[in-house]
Protein backbone atom coordinates (compact mmCIF):
# COMPACT_ATOMS: atom_id res chain seq x y z
CA UNK A 1 0.00 0.00 0.00
CA UNK A 2 1.38 3.64 -0.69
CA UNK A 3 0.67 4.64 3.21
CA UNK A 4 2.98 1.52 4.23
CA UNK A 5 5.65 2.83 2.26
CA UNK A 6 5.73 6.42 2.92
CA UNK A 7 7.01 5.95 6.15
CA UNK A 8 9.91 4.24 5.38
CA UNK A 9 10.37 6.68 2.29
CA UNK A 10 10.72 9.53 5.07
CA UNK A 11 13.44 7.49 6.67
CA UNK A 12 15.31 7.16 3.80
CA UNK A 13 15.60 10.89 3.46
CA UNK A 14 16.93 13.85 1.03
CA UNK A 15 19.54 11.69 -0.45
CA UNK A 16 17.20 8.37 -2.25
CA UNK A 17 17.23 8.43 -4.95
CA UNK A 18 13.93 8.52 -7.37
CA UNK A 19 13.16 6.08 -10.28
CA UNK A 20 10.17 5.83 -12.15
CA UNK A 21 9.77 2.90 -14.75
CA UNK A 22 6.76 0.81 -15.82
CA UNK A 23 4.16 3.11 -14.24
CA UNK A 24 5.81 2.92 -11.13
CA UNK A 25 8.16 4.99 -8.39
CA UNK A 26 11.29 3.10 -6.89
CA UNK A 27 12.88 4.86 -4.12
CA UNK A 28 16.31 3.79 -3.62
CA UNK A 29 18.41 4.76 -0.41
CA UNK A 30 19.28 3.61 2.52
CA UNK A 31 17.31 2.00 5.44
CA UNK A 32 19.14 2.23 8.58
CA UNK A 33 22.16 1.83 7.46
CA UNK A 34 21.36 -1.13 4.54
CA UNK A 35 21.02 -0.31 0.78
CA UNK A 36 17.59 -0.47 -0.21
CA UNK A 37 14.68 -0.46 -2.53
CA UNK A 38 11.00 1.25 -1.82
CA UNK A 39 8.33 1.01 -4.25
CA UNK A 40 3.82 0.16 -4.15
CA UNK A 41 3.86 -2.95 -6.02
CA UNK A 42 0.13 -1.96 -6.83
CA UNK A 43 -2.54 -4.98 -6.27
CA UNK A 44 -3.25 -8.57 -7.72
CA UNK A 45 -0.76 -11.28 -8.64
CA UNK A 46 0.19 -9.67 -12.41
CA UNK A 47 1.33 -6.21 -11.09
CA UNK A 48 3.44 -7.85 -8.01
CA UNK A 49 5.22 -10.31 -10.15
CA UNK A 50 6.15 -7.43 -12.51
CA UNK A 51 7.12 -5.08 -10.07
CA UNK A 52 8.88 -8.08 -8.24
CA UNK A 53 10.69 -9.08 -12.07
CA UNK A 54 11.38 -5.27 -12.36
CA UNK A 55 13.32 -5.01 -8.80
CA UNK A 56 15.69 -8.37 -9.29
CA UNK A 57 16.12 -7.77 -13.27
CA UNK A 58 16.71 -4.10 -13.47
CA UNK A 59 17.75 -2.84 -10.06
CA UNK A 60 19.06 -5.71 -9.05
CA UNK A 61 18.32 -6.37 -5.43
CA UNK A 62 18.96 -9.49 -3.60
CA UNK A 63 16.53 -9.96 -1.54
CA UNK A 64 12.77 -9.16 -1.36
CA UNK A 65 10.77 -7.88 1.47
CA UNK A 66 7.10 -7.58 0.65
CA UNK A 67 4.46 -6.41 3.40
CA UNK A 68 0.87 -5.29 3.16
CA UNK A 69 -2.37 -6.42 4.88
CA UNK A 70 -4.59 -9.72 4.27
CA UNK A 71 -7.83 -11.33 5.45
CA UNK A 72 -7.73 -14.26 8.18
CA UNK A 73 -8.83 -17.35 6.99
CA UNK A 74 -7.53 -19.41 10.73
CA UNK A 75 -10.51 -18.14 13.24
CA UNK A 76 -7.40 -18.06 15.53
CA UNK A 77 -6.67 -14.49 13.82
CA UNK A 78 -7.83 -11.50 14.90
CA UNK A 79 -7.63 -7.70 13.73
CA UNK A 80 -4.15 -6.84 14.70
CA UNK A 81 -2.40 -10.20 14.89
CA UNK A 82 1.21 -10.47 12.05
CA UNK A 83 1.54 -13.67 10.01
CA UNK A 84 4.89 -14.35 8.39
CA UNK A 85 4.49 -16.34 5.56
CA UNK A 86 5.98 -20.26 5.37
CA UNK A 87 4.67 -21.43 1.86
CA UNK A 88 2.60 -19.10 -0.25
CA UNK A 89 -0.62 -20.67 -1.88
CA UNK A 90 -2.14 -19.42 -5.63
CA UNK A 91 -5.38 -20.12 -4.47
CA UNK A 92 -7.16 -19.25 -7.69
CA UNK A 93 -5.15 -21.51 -10.22
CA UNK A 94 -7.08 -24.36 -11.59
CA UNK A 95 -5.34 -25.89 -14.90
CA UNK A 96 -7.29 -29.09 -13.78
CA UNK A 97 -7.95 -31.28 -15.63
CA UNK A 98 -4.04 -30.74 -16.80
CA UNK A 99 -2.55 -30.68 -13.48
CA UNK A 100 -3.68 -31.03 -9.65
CA UNK A 101 -5.60 -27.51 -8.69
CA UNK A 102 -3.28 -25.30 -7.25
CA UNK A 103 -0.27 -26.99 -9.10
CA UNK A 104 1.70 -24.00 -11.49
CA UNK A 105 2.24 -25.52 -14.73
CA UNK A 106 5.94 -26.33 -15.75
CA UNK A 107 7.10 -26.26 -12.13
CA UNK A 108 5.16 -29.09 -10.57
CA UNK A 109 4.74 -26.93 -7.31
CA UNK A 110 1.83 -25.89 -5.48
CA UNK A 111 3.42 -23.58 -2.73
CA UNK A 112 6.28 -21.54 -2.89
CA UNK A 113 8.14 -21.47 0.42
CA UNK A 114 10.18 -18.00 2.22
CA UNK A 115 14.02 -18.04 2.47
CA UNK A 116 13.99 -19.98 6.32
CA UNK A 117 16.18 -17.27 7.62
CA UNK A 118 14.60 -14.26 6.54
CA UNK A 119 11.71 -15.92 8.18
CA UNK A 120 12.97 -16.34 11.70
CA UNK A 121 14.12 -12.95 11.34
CA UNK A 122 11.08 -11.37 10.67
CA UNK A 123 9.31 -13.43 13.08
CA UNK A 124 11.56 -12.00 15.81
CA UNK A 125 11.12 -8.65 14.55
CA UNK A 126 7.99 -8.80 14.39
CA UNK A 127 7.37 -10.46 18.14
CA UNK A 128 9.67 -7.87 19.36
CA UNK A 129 7.23 -5.03 17.97
CA UNK A 130 4.15 -6.48 19.75
CA UNK A 131 5.46 -7.03 22.83
CA UNK A 132 7.58 -3.94 23.13
CA UNK A 133 6.63 -1.29 21.01
CA UNK A 134 3.29 -1.46 19.68
CA UNK A 135 1.90 0.33 23.04
CA UNK A 136 4.09 3.33 22.35
CA UNK A 137 3.72 3.61 18.67
CA UNK A 138 -0.14 3.32 18.05
CA UNK A 139 -1.70 5.44 20.66
CA UNK A 140 -4.51 3.77 23.02
CA UNK A 141 -7.83 4.97 21.34
CA UNK A 142 -6.19 3.84 17.60
CA UNK A 143 -5.99 -0.24 19.16
CA UNK A 144 -9.21 0.34 20.93
CA UNK A 145 -11.05 1.85 17.90
CA UNK A 146 -9.44 -1.53 15.51
CA UNK A 147 -9.87 -3.91 18.31
CA UNK A 148 -6.35 -4.72 18.50
CA UNK A 149 -5.90 -6.75 22.31
CA UNK A 150 -3.00 -8.61 22.80
CA UNK A 151 -2.28 -9.28 19.19
CA UNK A 152 0.38 -11.92 18.28
CA UNK A 153 3.25 -12.95 15.42
CA UNK A 154 2.83 -16.30 13.89
CA UNK A 155 4.45 -18.31 11.18
CA UNK A 156 1.54 -19.66 8.45
CA UNK A 157 0.70 -20.87 4.89
CA UNK A 158 -0.76 -17.90 3.12
CA UNK A 159 -3.20 -17.84 0.02
CA UNK A 160 -2.83 -15.14 -2.80
CA UNK A 161 -5.64 -14.98 -5.42
CA UNK A 162 -6.95 -12.01 -7.80
CA UNK A 163 -10.24 -12.03 -5.31
CA UNK A 164 -11.79 -10.40 -2.48
CA UNK A 165 -13.41 -12.56 -0.05
CA UNK A 166 -16.60 -10.88 1.12
CA UNK A 167 -17.96 -13.88 3.04
CA UNK A 168 -17.45 -16.47 5.96
CA UNK A 169 -18.68 -19.29 3.06
CA UNK A 170 -16.20 -18.29 0.84
CA UNK A 171 -13.51 -18.49 3.70
CA UNK A 172 -14.89 -21.60 4.97
CA UNK A 173 -14.61 -23.17 1.13
CA UNK A 174 -11.19 -21.97 0.94
CA UNK A 175 -10.26 -23.38 4.32
CA UNK A 176 -11.49 -26.68 3.26
CA UNK A 177 -8.93 -26.71 0.70
CA UNK A 178 -5.96 -24.94 1.60
CA UNK A 179 -4.06 -25.35 4.68
CA UNK A 180 -3.30 -21.45 5.17
CA UNK A 181 -3.96 -18.84 7.94
CA UNK A 182 -5.34 -15.75 5.99
CA UNK A 183 -5.42 -14.20 2.16
CA UNK A 184 -4.10 -11.69 -0.26
CA UNK A 185 -3.87 -10.99 -3.69
CA UNK A 186 0.13 -10.83 -3.82
CA UNK A 187 2.23 -12.64 -2.24
CA UNK A 188 2.50 -16.22 -4.09
CA UNK A 189 2.96 -14.19 -7.38
CA UNK A 190 5.96 -12.82 -5.91
CA UNK A 191 6.68 -16.34 -4.43
CA UNK A 192 7.28 -17.65 -7.78
CA UNK A 193 9.00 -14.90 -9.41
CA UNK A 194 11.74 -14.86 -6.69
CA UNK A 195 11.46 -18.96 -6.73
CA UNK A 196 12.39 -18.93 -10.69
CA UNK A 197 15.14 -16.37 -10.04
CA UNK A 198 16.82 -17.77 -6.65
CA UNK A 199 16.26 -14.53 -4.78
CA UNK A 200 15.42 -14.99 -0.97
CA UNK A 201 11.79 -14.08 -0.13
CA UNK A 202 10.21 -12.56 3.06
CA UNK A 203 6.41 -12.09 3.45
CA UNK A 204 4.58 -9.87 6.25
CA UNK A 205 0.88 -9.72 6.49
CA UNK A 206 -1.07 -7.57 9.23
CA UNK A 207 -4.65 -8.93 9.59
CA UNK A 208 -6.94 -5.99 8.78
CA UNK A 209 -10.25 -8.04 9.27
CA UNK A 210 -10.87 -11.54 10.73
CA UNK A 211 -13.12 -14.72 9.77
CA UNK A 212 -15.69 -14.35 12.28
CA UNK A 213 -16.03 -10.26 12.01
CA UNK A 214 -16.75 -7.62 9.66
CA UNK A 215 -13.75 -5.65 7.99
CA UNK A 216 -12.36 -2.16 9.62
CA UNK A 217 -15.24 -0.02 8.80
CA UNK A 218 -12.54 2.72 8.17
CA UNK A 219 -9.65 0.70 5.93
CA UNK A 220 -7.89 3.29 4.75
CA UNK A 221 -7.75 4.80 8.36
CA UNK A 222 -6.37 1.12 9.20
CA UNK A 223 -3.80 1.27 6.58
CA UNK A 224 -2.61 4.42 7.55
CA UNK A 225 -2.86 4.49 11.70
CA UNK A 226 -1.97 0.51 11.91
CA UNK A 227 -0.74 -1.82 9.37
CA UNK A 228 1.91 1.41 7.94
CA UNK A 229 3.01 1.65 11.48
CA UNK A 230 3.27 -2.40 11.86
CA UNK A 231 5.23 -2.24 8.11
CA UNK A 232 7.57 0.71 9.66
CA UNK A 233 8.46 -1.08 13.15
CA UNK A 234 8.70 -4.39 12.40
CA UNK A 235 11.08 -3.79 8.76
CA UNK A 236 13.27 -1.29 11.44
CA UNK A 237 13.50 -4.03 14.09
CA UNK A 238 14.37 -6.64 11.33
CA UNK A 239 17.30 -4.24 9.46
CA UNK A 240 18.85 -3.03 12.61
CA UNK A 241 19.09 -6.49 13.53
CA UNK A 242 20.75 -7.29 10.38
CA UNK A 243 23.25 -4.33 10.64
CA UNK A 244 24.50 -5.67 13.55
CA UNK A 245 24.78 -8.90 12.86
Amino acid sequence: MPEEIDRLVAEMGPAAETISAGMRTYHRGRLWGTPAVLVFSRWGKVSAATTSTHLISDLKVTRIIFSGVAGAVDPDLRIGDVVIAKELYQHDMDARPLFQRHEIPLLNMMAFPTNIELREALTRAGRRFLTDQINSDIPEPVRTRFKITSPKAVVKDIASGDKFFASKEQISELRDRLPVACVEMEGAAVAQVCYEHSVPLGVIRTVSDAADEGAPIEFPAFVREVASVYSHGIIKNFLQEQGSG
